[in-house]
């Protein structure tokens, strides 16, 4: 009777790991297997610097997975479009849908309400944590201001050497830069740049301009131009186009101009005048959401950075921004060392970037002030920057449209 029991007990025990074994199997099958679309929503092409920082993911999902992932992308989507692009992504049957511009977030979520089994990331918004807070909706952007702040440094660098060059005088310290509207992302990103200009030249000022476009070659070229008539010595932008590296490189007054350029080396187009350029690297991101959605888990749990609830952005640390193309042979002696150093730096978070003895000013509410002794922390509570003050007495916003 003891035999019968113990064969009996074993042969149970042999099917059990049987069974286990042939659904892990079946399960690791599935996985392998499963196959899902991607839809990505554009509102350029490759022919911006922008946009095809986004486009470059897609040789990468290619290589990883193959076949598995089949990726639709519609470009030169205006917002008014928002509706059809998302009909053709729905009628593709699209598994994650990703939108690239901040006028998107709006309506993707309105979709994401609707399509509680499409998950959907929306780049540059700051509406996932707002109510109200679907499981299926994300947004998601870099830290770009720690790269703006290592740009600065680089022109800051350029400028004191300048100055013991005796290119121009202590004070003729001026840079200048080209923004595409008065918002938190490009005053948070100006602002940025300037304080790292700031920590090697104390006396240097800034004059801004808007052109009211993300994209406008011939306003960005000539507000370049304009900024250079009245004394800017380097020049930098968060617009779209190579027209304000183009100014820089054909500038014909007494001294030098240089050029720090957004999203796009500027190597090719100006070769004298490039220092260098910064961009968000959103491949992290997007990579680890196709992950997840062929996993069938959580965004946030396969995505390495800081996140809240349904909101993530990531810095140096994480490799969400990223340098571009430092230009050795106009960038001043000794740069290349100064962003290893600074780059370490900010990683380990030893780099305090909105902080000064300097007053902050919010341009639609003077009553809105901030004193930089007390260090603003960007990106503390969601990944859109936030930071929408100008300083005082050292920032001056110039209007050339008239």
């Amino acid at each position: 009777m003891k035999r019968i029991n113990i064969i009996s007990i074993t042969t149970c025990l042999v099917l059990v790991l049987l069974a286990l074994a042939y659904h892990m199997t079946i399960g690791r099958n599935d996985n392998v297997e499963r196959k899902i679309k991607v839809g990505m929503i554009l509102d350029g092409d490759e022919s911006g610097p922008y946009n095809n920082n986004f486009l470059r993911v897609i040789p990468a999902i290619e290589a990883e997975y193959g076949d598995r992932v089949e990726i639709i992308s519609l470009r030169n989507m205006p917002e008014t479009d928002m509706d059809d692009a998302m009909e053709i992504l729905l009628n593709e049957s699209c598994d994650l849908i990703i939108t690239t511009s901040y006028g998107y977030g709006e309506k993707a979520k309105e979709y994401a309400e609707r399509y509680k089994g499409i998950e959907f990331a929306a780049a540059t918004c700051d509406n996932a944590n707002a109510d109200p807070v679907l499981e299926n909706y994300h947004t998601f952007m870099g830290r770009i201001h720690e790269a703006r702040y290592m740009s600065g440094v680089v022109a800051g660098l350029k400028l004191e050497e300048m100055i013991k060059e005796g290119i121009i005088k202590p004070e003729e310290a001026l840079v200048g830069y080209v923004g595409a509207y008065p918002v938190s992302e490009v005053i948070s990103g100006y602002t940025a740049f300037f304080l790292g200009v700031r920590s090697v030249v104390p006396t240097a000022k800034m004059k801004v301009c808007y052109t009211d476009s993300w994209s406008d070659y011939v306003i960005e070229k000539e507000y370049t131009e304009k900024l250079i008539e009245d004394g800017c010595v380097i020049i930098s932008q968060h617009s779209d186009t190579i027209g304000p590296a183009i100014a820089c490189e054909e500038a014909t007054v007494n001294s030098p101009v240089y050029h720090v350029g957004y999203n796009q080396s500027m190597m090719d187009i100006a070769p004298t005048a490039s220092l260098i350029s910064c961009r968000i690297n959103w491949n992290p991101y997007i990579m680890g959401a196709v992950e997840a959605v062929l996993a069938d888990e959580s965004i946030e749990d396969h995505v390495d950075a800081e996140s809240w609830e349904n909101d993530m952005c990531g810095g140096f640390d994480y490799d969400w921004v990223e340098m571009v193309e430092l230009n050795k042979l106009s960038a001043a002696d000794g740069t290349e060392e100064k962003m290893d150093e600074l780059m370490e730096d900010l990683r380990k978070g030893r780099i305090h970037v909105f902080q000064g003895d300097y007053i902050g000013v919010d341009p639609d509410d003077p009553s809105d002030t901030w004193d930089l002794n007390k260090e603003y922390i960007e990106s503390e509570t969601q990944s859109a920057p936030t930071f929408h003050y100008v300083l005082k007495d050292i920032i001056e916003i110039v209007d050339y449209s008239e």
